[in-house]
C-alpha cells in the first residue's frame, strides 16, 4: 500500500514511543504465556482443510487463547509443523477486528482495532491493517492511543512501528497520517484521561499551522 509517514520506530513504555517525554518506566511485555496456551473458537460457521491445517471460521467469530481475545467477522487460522499458530481476523464494513491482551506483570491491557488483524505465534507479532488503532489501558482507563494505516506489535523487542497512508483519507484525518495521544505517566490519569469511548482530541493537519520563526 502507498504509504505517506514511513517506518517511525517506536519503543514504547507500556504502548507509546514517547515514554522518555511522559516520564514512563520501562514497559512489560504482553502475557508471554498466552503463545503455548490452548485457543478457544466461537462462530456461526466453521470450514476446515485438513491438508493446509487451515480452519476457517465465519459470523461473529470470538477467540480466547489466555489473556487475548479476538472478535472478528471472519478468523482464518493456520498451525504449522511445529505447533505454532497465525491467524488472520477481518471486519466487515460495519465494525473492524478486534484484538485485546492484558501486559505481564502489570494492569495494563494492549487493545487495537483494524480492518485485518495478523497474528503470528512463531514471531509472537501481531499486524494492524487498515483504519489501524492500538491502545493501552491503566486498568480500566485509557492511557495511549497510536492511529495510522498500518501498526506492527513486536512482543519480543517490545517496540512497534506505525505508518500513515495519505491515498486513503478519512473524514476526520483528511491528511492520512499518523496520530497519538500520549499521557504523562505520573499524571492520575483519571483527571487528565478521557474514557474508553471519547474519540483523540482533533489535530490540526501540518499544513495549516502558522510558520513561526
Amino acid at each position: 500500500m502507498p504509504v505517506a509517514a514511513r517506518h517511525r520506530v517506536l519503543r514504547p513504555t507500556g504502548l507509546i514511543a514517547l515514554a522518555l517525554l511522559a516520564g514512563a518506566p520501562l514497559a512489560a511485555h504482553a502475557e508471554r504465556a498466552d503463545r503455548n496456551a490452548p485457543m478457544q473458537v466461537e462462530a456461526d460457521a466453521l470450514r476446515y482443510d485438513d491438508a493446509r491445517q487451515t480452519s476457517v471460521f465465519t459470523g461473529q467469530v470470538v477467540i480466547s487463547k489466555g489473556t487475548i481475545r479476538i472478535r472478528a467477522h471472519q478468523v482464518e487460522v493456520r498451525q504449522d509443523a511445529q505447533g505454532q499458530q497465525f491467524g488472520i481476523a477481518l471486519g466487515n464494513g460495519a465494525a473492524r477486528a478486534f484484538y485485546r491482551q492484558k501486559r505481564e506483570g502489570v494492569d495494563e491491557y494492549l487493545e487495537g482495532e483494524a480492518e485485518r488483524i495478523e497474528y503470528d505465534g512463531a514471531a509472537d507479532r501481531v499486524t494492524f491493517v487498515g483504519q489501524a488503532e492500538l491502545r493501552r489501558y491503566r486498568g480500566t482507563v485509557l492511557s495511549d492511543r497510536t492511529q495510522g494505516a498500518l501498526i506492527v506489535y513486536d512482543n519480543r523487542s517490545d517496540t512497534f512501528t506505525v505508518d500513515g497512508d495519505r491515498s486513503r483519507p478519512a473524514a476526520d484525518n483528511p491528511g492520512g497520517r499518523v496520530r497519538a495521544l500520549l499521557s504523562p505517566r505520573k499524571a492520575d490519569p483519571a483527571a487528565t484521561n478521557p474514557g474508553p469511548d471519547t474519540p483523540p482530541p482533533a489535530l490540526t493537519p501540518s499544513d495549516r499551522l502558522e510558520r513561526r520563526p
